[in-house]
């Protein structure tokens, strides 16, 4: 199978973490849908990244689906919980609380590059103010505990893992890590992970 992405989506690094995790044979393609002749333009309806691309042509989005997946296709390790709804309620929850953050890091930054008379103020402010608590509420969560869900790496992990990433691209100045220390030494020891270390790897 092919993981159409780019190296700074953090909806792509998510599911190659996923992929990566559960050691599922892969191969990643930079593929970012604007440019010419990419193949996520082409095969994927939404012409988006991450698509998953498997054997028979079959394409599979966007990132939630995608996981979902690749998480039914082996159990080492089982990143969303299957037998517990509540659970895997949580898990998920995680996930679109970390997939909440990128959406409003992406209009913040959209609006950035829009000329500087065309910007709308409160469209920034409304949805930096949403990443903001949408931290505090990831915090407050995860408390001092050593994964976000669970006694184990889940789906919860990746998702918020790669939404920090994407803040730290795109909002260097924004000091998470002063205002969220628990937030800081989660994300230290979650970075060093082989996986996480190789998604950024063409």
């Amino acid at each position: 199978m092919k993981l159409l992405g780019s190296l700074t989506s953090p909806y792509g690094r998510k599911v190659r973490l996923v992929l990566l995790e559960k050691n599922i044979p892969h191969e990643f393609l930079n593929d970012p849908p604007r440019e010419p002749g990419s193949l996520s333009a082409r095969v994927n309806p939404l012409a988006r990244i991450p698509a998953l691309v498997l054997d028979d042509d079959t394409c599979v989005f966007d990132s939630p689906v995608i996981a979902e997946y690749a998480d039914s296709l082996n159990d080492t390790p089982i990143l969303i919980p299957r037998n517990d709804t509540y659970a895997r309620m949580r898990v998920k929850r995680w996930e679109a609380l970390a997939d909440g953050i990128i959406d409003s890091a992406v209009v913040v930054r959209t609006e950035g590059l829009r000329p500087a008379d065309k910007q709308d103020p409160e469209i920034t402010a409304r949805n930096n103010k949403a990443i903001t608590q949408a931290l505090a509420h990831a915090a407050h969560e995860l408390g001092d505990r050593e994964w976000c869900e669970g006694g184990a790496l889940s789906l919860a992990d990746l998702a918020l893992v790669s939404a920090l990433f994407y803040l730290d691209l795109r909002q260097p100045e924004r000091d998470w890590r002063g205002t969220h220390p628990n937030l800081a030494a989660w994300f230290a020891r979650i970075s060093v992970r082989p996986s996480v270390q190789a998604s950024f790897a063409a």
